[in-house]
């Protein structure tokens, strides 16, 4: 055993519970597992956000349509970056895909990531954006022209069939791409789920209660994005558009809220042997992080925030800017709150023995691979990509016409 595990393990050994075996005192699924199913969830979300508007015609979000697809994007490619770091041998991840394991959920993931990538995501942001592309390489010249010529994939066809055909693709594409987006990020609450020798884990309802925090967090992002960025590319805010996403974030939180607690209940009404480690897991080693920061920071603030809102909106004509305050404090409660639902299904999962005799803990570096600052990296990594993708394919013009035209609607 080298020096740094020795030294690692003495100061894990004083915050060990009860009776542990040796092999469970490390954790061996760290931050970076916990931040993978963090990213896919925000996929998820944003994407079935953007389908609102294609697919059921929820037209008071197409503000949120195109940044909800780069926002997709964005942190779609930064997805797999934590699950290849995590391996021993990062420089070996190609070889799932040359000789797959059918048998394996997770081997499968690079076959699910590609298809939603390529078929479901690109294809439908090429649409949305072809015509715009081909203005832009009409509009410069030189290097950019040459750019936005590429990325259009040398298209020049701007007439009422190509554009008609454009539209019945995108609703095609995107009626395909909910199914895969609840795939893509069911798929890893079906890992967790399926491990029945983890009874914290080992439960029916993890894909769905996955599925539905996944939507929570990309709807909270989406809407936390469109608040911080209208303003500062001097557009103005449609609180039309607003208030109906939130509308929808509220009812999400509700069923998953209701869910976890469905998922509690019968925990509590089998008690089978493991209830008691469990309960004390959650009372001591979760208890900052289950109680405090998911459930009642993440879920019941932001609940009852809205809540006020809806009720002062109708009865006392709550004005903008307050409820633009209540919505900005309450999806960044949410994205809290879905992260530490993360960190307590990987991370608590792994924190109590076998036998179901005792608790370890979990020592959390700075540095290194599987440390904190590289974790905060591959978190702020999607929003520089996103940066990057709204210079070259910018949305603004769309947000400041939807936002003028919301702004008419209210007699502003």
């Amino acid at each position: 055993m080298n020096p740094e595990t020795m030294h690692s393990l003495q100061e894990l050994l004083p915050q060990i519970q009860g009776y542990i075996y040796p092999n469970e005192i490390e954790i061996h699924w760290g931050l970076l597992i916990v931040v993978y199913p963090y990213i896919t969830g925000v996929v998820a979300g944003a994407f079935i956000l953007a389908s609102l508007v294609k697919v059921f015609n929820v037209k008071e979000v197409q503000p949120l349509y195109r940044l909800s697809l780069l926002t997709a994007l964005a942190y779609l490619l930064v997805a797999p970056m934590a699950l290849v770091s995590h391996l021993g041998h990062a420089e070996r991840f190609y070889e799932i895909l040359l000789t797959p394991q059918t048998s394996s959920a997770m081997a499968m993931f690079g076959f699910v990531y590609a298809w939603y990538l390529m078929a479901v995501l690109l294809l439908e942001i090429w649409f949305v954006h072809r015509t715009d592309m081909i203005d832009m390489a009409e509009r410069n010249t030189g290097a950019t022209r040459l750019l936005y010529r590429a990325l259009s994939l040398f298209s020049k066809d701007k007439g009422e069939r190509a554009v008609a055909f454009d539209h019945k693709a995108l609703k095609v594409i995107t009626i395909v791409g909910i199914p895969s987006a609840f795939l893509l990020h069911g798929y890893v609450g079906f890992i967790f789920g399926s491990i029945k020798a983890n009874p914290w884990w080992s439960s029916v309802l993890i894909p769905i209660v996955f599925l539905f925090s996944a939507i929570v967090s990309g709807i909270a992002l989406v809407v936390l994005l469109y608040l911080i960025i209208t303003p500062l590319t001097g557009g103005k805010i449609n609180m039309k558009c607003v208030d109906k996403a939130v509308d929808f974030l509220f009812y999400a939180v509700i069923v998953d809220f209701s869910l976890e607690m469905v998922d509690f209940i019968h925990r509590v009404y089998q008690s089978e042997e493991e209830i008691k480690i469990l309960s004390e897991m959650v009372m001591n080693k979760l208890f900052a992080s289950l109680i405090i920061v998911q459930v009642l920071l993440g879920m019941l603030v932001p609940l009852l925030l809205i809540s006020l809102t809806k009720i002062f909106k109708k009865r006392f004509s709550l004005n903008e800017d307050m409820r633009k305050m209540v919505y900005f404090i309450s999806v960044i409660l949410i994205q809290f709150g879905i992260f530490a639902t993360r960190w307590n299904v990987v991370i608590g999962g792994q924190m109590f023995s076998k036998s179901f005799r005792g608790l370890t803990t979990y020592k959390m570096e700075f540095g290194g691979i599987e440390g904190l600052f590289y974790a905060i990296l591959l978190l702020a990594l999607p929003i520089i990509i996103l940066a990057v993708l709204l210079k070259i394919l910018p949305p603004w013009k769309e947000l400041r016409e939807e936002g003028e035209a919301g702004a008419e609607a209210a007699g502003i």
